[in-house]
């Protein structure tokens, strides 16, 4: 829901600079920045829309952020790893130069964790690479954009476009996958354990070692009294009259 949301409000973003972005950055422009110059109340409301929009972007990239991290963590901790799970990821995700290489890396440890079937390692690979460098591209058009600065005759906002919508879409597609994925074999785990009631479970047997063989051979076997024959007298015994 919250990654809709992001690529929603980048969506509009972008929308706003295609259609009146690069207009109202040459009117502004124009202007010289002086808020009381002739014009200036002409264009309020565009740059009020504008700031609306960036408002919202940057607080629905924040709540998926949030939302990603938080279930990851609880992720972690219903798949029972060791290790403490918000630090570990907090600083998977939030150190420079870590955070290129741990993301991907946490997410493979937390789909073995979570007992997945055996077969689909290579699909969940290809999942996870296809994510993970999608991510990655998207981050890479978005910095360059934002940190290069307007070029010599930019007419644009942000300099966002049709190329980072389309990374920032397949990332968020992707990443909404791995989730599914790992939420769906946590979520059969779970099912199958409370199926399966303690009763019903049949412990292996344990093997017998040589000396409890050795035991168990050399005692004798129990002796069953004999039942006593019950003594018939002749009187007992009928006779059969002659023919």
């Amino acid at each position: 829901m919250t990654l809709s949301a992001q690529v929603l409000a980048t969506a509009a973003l972008v929308v706003f600079e295609q259609a009146r972005g690069r207009r109202l950055a040459r009117e502004i422009s124009a202007l010289g920045g002086d808020p009381h110059a002739p014009g200036a109340q002409a264009v309020v409301g565009a740059v009020s829309l504008f700031a609306v929009l960036i408002m919202f972007t940057a607080v629905t990239t924040i709540a998926a952020v949030v939302a990603c991290l938080t279930w990851l963590i609880r992720a972690r901790q219903d798949a029972g790893q060791a290790r403490p799970a918000a630090p570990s990821v907090l600083a998977g995700w939030f150190v420079p130069g870590v955070n290129l290489i741990a993301p991907p890396v946490m997410m493979d440890r937390l789909w073995w964790a979570s007992r997945p079937p055996v077969d689909r390692r290579t699909r969940w690979l290809a999942l996870l690479t296809a994510w993970w460098l999608s991510w990655l591209a998207a981050l890479t058009l978005v910095l360059m954009r934002l940190l290069s600065g307007p070029s010599q005759g930019s007419t644009s906002l942000t300099g966002l476009g049709p190329v980072e919508l389309a990374a920032i879409t397949v990332a968020a597609l992707l990443c909404a996958a791995t989730v599914r994925q790992i939420a769906r074999i946590q979520a059969v785990s779970t099912r199958h354990r409370h199926r399966t009631p303690e009763s019903r479970i049949v412990p292996r047997p344990f093997p017998l070692s040589v000396s409890q063989v050795a035991q168990v051979t050399a005692e004798p076997a129990p002796r069953v009294a004999a039942e006593p024959t019950p003594h018939l007298t002749p009187q007992a015994i009928p006779q059969t009259a002659p023919k």
